[in-house]
């Protein structure tokens, strides 16, 4: 199974150059700008031309209407699957996303580290092969850049339970800095933070071909 994945593409969608076909095209959180339904009924109307077999939406911290008008928001979006701390199978392959990042200023789905966070990751099942989430685990593909003090700020809860499951993959992006994948045993981390550390939509999309076992 072939996966495009992108996030953090802050409502410019449309100039990403070019998105890599695939069996199922995820996209990690932070598709919005200002986070309206506007916005969201642009995004869904993109992904309605994309030829991807199945996809897969997640909300992120940019993403308010999911948090403030959940309903509207669900309601609006048709051409993908949005998943918030849910899951779903694909040709035999389990995927479960979730919003949640680690408390930082004042923006949607933040919560504090430790056990608020540690509950929200209690929910992903055991099965899991596949996990979507906004953020990433601590030390990961979590460094900030230099003017933020070149920190590692992913998630120590997720970490903890990311540790406990047997991934294939973990998706996940809002770190723009930090772009890329690091194969971590049987896991394949991957941030897909569609823009860069200047909010300029120019990392490209992530492909990964997942094999059966």
């Amino acid at each position: 199974m072939k996966l495009t994945v992108i996030s953090d593409t802050h409502g410019m969608h449309e100039k990403i150059a070019r998105i890599p076909h695939g069996d199922v095209l995820i996209h990690a959180g932070d598709s919005l700008g200002r986070g309206t339904l506007e916005e969201l009924e642009a995004l869904n109307d993109w992904l309605g031309r994309l030829p991807h077999r199945h996809k897969i939406l997640i909300a992120g911290n940019h993403d308010w209407c999911f948090q403030n008008e959940p309903e509207e928001a669900r309601r609006l979006v048709t051409n993908a699957v949005y998943l918030e701390d849910s899951g779903i199978e694909i040709d035999g392959l389990q995927f479960w996303g979730s919003p949640w990042t680690p408390e930082f200023f004042d923006w949607a789905f933040n919560l504090p580290r430790g056990d608020a966070l540690a509950r929200r990751w209690a929910q992903i099942p055991d099965s899991t092969d596949v996990l979507i989430t906004h953020g990433p685990p601590m030390n990961i593909l979590d460094q900030v850049g230099e003017r933020f003090g070149g920190q590692h700020v992913g998630c120590e809860a997720l970490a903890e339970r990311v540790a406990q499951l047997q991934l294939r993959a973990h998706l996940f992006g809002h770190i723009h800095e930090s772009h890329g994948r690091e194969q971590i045993d049987r896991c394949l981390y991957i941030n897909a933070s569609t823009c860069n550390g200047q909010f300029r939509p120019d990392n490209a999309p992530v492909s990964v071909q997942l094999g059966a076992y």
